[in-house]
């Protein structure tokens, strides 16, 4: 099935404690069904002295969250449905409130 949420995309957060919030897509994880979005789902991570860390301490860490609990933001800033469509012979996604292409 195609992706209709790639990295790079505004998507905003339907469900959840950070409900409402805006956000880009860093990382996807099309297997798990899962995105990594720029500071959602912030948790706190005690770590251990390491090498490579060798302060440790509390860390602060994004963890995934299901691509059903996030929406593409169109052009007018509202949570929208990605539909497909073909246009000189190339598959697009285009937002289903507004029928504008999505660049990507």
């Amino acid at each position: 099935m195609a992706a209709k949420i790639k990295k790079g995309d505004r998507v905003v957060v339907l469900t959840g404690k950070d409900k409402g919030k805006p956000g880009t897509v860093t990382k996807v994880f099309p297997k798990d069904s899962k995105v990594l979005v720029q500071g959602i789902n912030v948790v706190q991570r005690h770590t251990r002295p390491t090498q490579g860390d060798p302060q440790g301490g509390i860390k602060n860490k994004e963890l995934p969250i299901h691509v059903s609990n996030v929406s593409l933001v169109d052009s007018k800033g509202k949570a929208t449905r990605v539909g497909f469509r073909e246009e000189a012979g190339k598959k697009v996604r285009f937002a289903k409130t507004t029928g504008e292409v999505i660049n990507g």
